[in-house]
């Protein structure tokens, strides 16, 4: 078996460098300052600081989204995933080390760069080097990757603090694992010499950007709205809550938990039922997910929201980047590319108008509330888009 997973070209070895991509990518360099949140903010960190770093981190997640859609090559593509996972690594350190604003402005914004090479560009070769019929479910495997990036950085974290630690030694233990996770990555998600002797390249085709496409990235764009203010401060919102201080951490790992199955689970029924009437279900519980907080107290009602966010965050990236891949045809990094980068939008968006919002105010409701009618106004779109879908892109 160990030598199956050293494999450059077995399935299951490409799978999990993806699924370990994705940990290092979206969960080292992302979540894991979610899950660390709550011990910043009490020890140097404000809420206000910490939503310009989650800006700042989505600006660079953005500049590189954009980026990839211009990655032509292959080999370019494996160059930059490379690149991409180390800055992931290193940016991590610098969390550890100092408490300078200036460098964890630029630790996160260079993060957020090397986290959507991680994402955009490791998972388009991944789906380029599986060796399969259907690569829909085997993504939705891959995509899974997202629910453990949430879980095993919490995991590593509640080690440290159960040793004692804190969280300047949870960027320490996250930068070590990351460190031997991109390692393992970047020797399984490279090509053999022969593929390397074949530069595989694509032109950048404009009439793919239908009306219908256009539809859907609008759509994204309030996806990564809805994804973003949970993301950024769902512990400390469920801290907030009357009764619940101390349940924020409980919510969260309820989210990476839930996070797991999901992808697989909303693809399975897209390939069933077609991918937009499911993205428009998963949307309507994300919708869900957000308001609870802001209409009960009910601690099982505000962990069913974590579940419902983690539930459907991670299997609407699938979702979305899935048949993003298909109406793309032969280069799917440029449509991934172009969703990815208006979700990338609400999520620089997202946390600027939260935390003013929640400086207004007080409380996180507001912040909410304009959330969840973004999400809800996505669903619009969806509705209208399979109005004007032909009857191919309904079956995708």
């Amino acid at each position: 078996m160990n030598i199956r997973l050293l494999d450059r070209n077995n399935n299951a070895a490409i799978i999990l460098a993806g699924i370990l991509a994705l940990i290092v990518g979206v969960g080292v360099s992302r979540f894991a300052f979610t899950s660390l949140l709550p011990s910043m903010l009490d020890d140097f960190l404000s809420v206000t600081f910490a939503g310009v770093l989650a800006s700042t981190n989505y600006i660079g997640y953005l500049s590189g989204a954009i980026f990839a859609v211009f990655i032509k090559d292959i080999n370019t593509k494996v160059k930059y995933f490379r690149i991409g996972m180390f800055l992931c690594v290193f940016t991590t350190l610098f969390l550890s080390i100092t408490t300078n604003e200036t460098i964890w402005l630029l630790s996160r914004i260079i993060a957020g760069f090397g986290a959507a090479m991680a994402l955009v560009v490791g998972s388009a070769i991944v789906m380029t080097k599986l060796k399969m019929q259907s690569k829909t479910k085997a993504m939705g495997i891959h995509f899974s990757g997202i629910g453990f990036s949430i879980l095993v950085c919490d995991l590593l974290m509640r080690f440290v603090f159960a040793s004692d630690g804190s969280w300047e030694d949870s960027w320490m233990v996250l930068t070590i694992f990351a460190f031997f996770a991109t390692l393992y990555s970047i020797y399984i998600l490279s090509f053999d010499n022969e593929m390397k002797n074949a530069s595989i390249s694509h032109k950048f085709d404009k009439s793919i950007f239908s009306a219908y496409v256009i539809l859907l990235i609008i759509a994204y764009f309030a996806v990564g709205i809805g994804f973003v203010v949970f993301a950024t401060f769902l512990p400390d919102i469920i801290n907030s809550l009357d009764g619940l201080d101390g349940y924020g951490s409980l919510t969260w790992t309820l989210v990476g938990l839930a996070g797991i199955p999901s992808c697989i689970i909303w693809m399975n029924l897209a390939e069933k039922k077609g991918s937009v009437n499911i993205i428009i279900i998963a949307m309507f519980l994300l919708f869900i997910g957000i308001i609870i907080p802001t209409l009960t107290t009910n601690v099982y009602l505000n962990l069913l929201s974590g579940i419902l966010y983690g539930g459907t965050f991670v299997g609407l990236v699938g979702l979305f980047l899935n048949v993003g891949g298909k109406l793309a045809g032969n280069n799917p990094v440029v449509l991934m590319g172009a969703m990815t980068t208006a979700y990338g939008i609400g999520q620089v968006l997202g946390p600027l108008y939260s935390v003013a919002l929640i400086e207004y105010f007080k409380n996180y409701n507001y912040a909410l509330y304009v959330t969840a009618a973004i999400v809800f106004a996505g669903i619009i779109f969806l509705l209208f888009a399979k109005k004007i879908a032909t009857d191919e892109q309904n079956k995708l």
